[in-house]
């Protein structure tokens, strides 16, 4: 399997990748947060003012190509922050839903909402909304179907906590119920998929993808961990950041990033452009004895299928 799968190659940042299939163009489409690596500046300024980065592939998720950023998102003027969307198809129609800073923050501060957009080809976007949720200070959202009937929507509440929160919606449009899931420790990127039988949620621990495994999408065991040792292929070496999972077929595939320029680094030590640049890897996953594991090392190749 190639590695690194990605690198963004204007800012070198890519960051929080989202997988979907454009039904249209017949290709996989990684959006992602488009961090400016490259660019100079007080604080974190470097990790704000980021647009949505989009690479596409057309052989399964081998290869990939830099494409552009995703046009007509601004509602505002200026020059604001997008970070890790999540897009969800249902009935003919695209459903993102990304975090939004207003401008550029060079400290983490600043109001964090979540913004719907829609659309039905992945390049034309509509302004839904911002929506309602348990504080001023959300991000990271992922979306799955409810057992029975509707949708339910994981995301980072910082005002509570950094915890994991869960809402729900009949419509994909209105969103109710917020209420806390997961508040072990600080944590961010919830990513929630069903494979083997069980609905899994991962999560970004700064330390790994902390693991949860549940039957019903409302009660959550803790399963382990994965991507939580570094690994030997080219700019691996280092833990698994923000991921997410597409289930294909009987097979299921992460795709997170890395730090890689941070392996070594002295602690206290200034960054520079080669510890804030990222790499977007991935790696399949399988569940042995109830356990969700990932060998990172593993020689494999992809194929995402759409059925």
């Amino acid at each position: 399997m190639k590695a690194p799968l990605f690198r963004d190659p204007i800012y070198d940042g890519a960051t929080d990748p989202t997988i979907i299939y454009n039904r249209e163009t017949k290709e996989w489409w990684m959006v992602y947060t488009s961090r400016r690596a490259t660019a100079e500046g007080p604080g974190v300024a470097w990790v704000h003012g980021s647009d949505l980065g989009v690479a596409t592939s057309a052989d399964g998720g081998r290869n990939w190509v830099y494409r552009g950023t995703l046009p007509g998102l601004d509602f505002e003027w200026g020059r604001n922050t997008f970070w890790a969307p999540e897009i969800y198809w249902h009935e003919g129609i695209y459903h993102m839903y990304v975090s939004y800073i207003q401008g550029i923050q060079v400290e983490w501060t600043g109001d964090r909402r979540i913004i719907h957009y829609t659309s039905k080809t992945l390049i034309d976007w509509q302004l839904e909304g911002p929506l309602s949720l348990s504080s001023n200070r959300v991000i990271d959202v992922c979306v799955h179907e409810i057992p029975g009937g509707g949708f339910r929507m994981w995301y980072k509440d910082e005002e509570h906590g950094s915890a994991t929160y869960a809402a729900d919606s009949d419509d994909l449009y209105h969103w109710h119920s917020a209420r806390p899931v997961l508040t072990h420790r600080g944590h961010e990127g919830p990513n929630v998929f069903r494979f083997k039988g069980s609905y899994w949620m991962i999560i970004d621990e700064w330390r790994g993808q902390g693991v949860y495994r549940s039957d019903d999408l409302d009660n959550w065991d803790r399963n382990g961990m994965i991507l939580e040792i570094p690994g030997v292929r080219k700019d691996d070496e280092w833990i698994g950041h923000h991921a997410d999972v597409v289930v294909s077929g009987d097979e299921a595939y992460v795709f997170y990033f890395t730090h890689p320029g941070r392996s070594g680094m002295q602690e206290g030590a200034k960054e520079g452009y080669e510890q804030r640049r990222s790499s977007v890897q991935a790696a399949r996953l399988d569940v042995r004895d109830g356990i969700l594991v990932c060998d990172r090392n593993e020689d494999f190749e992809i194929n995402l299928i759409h059925e």
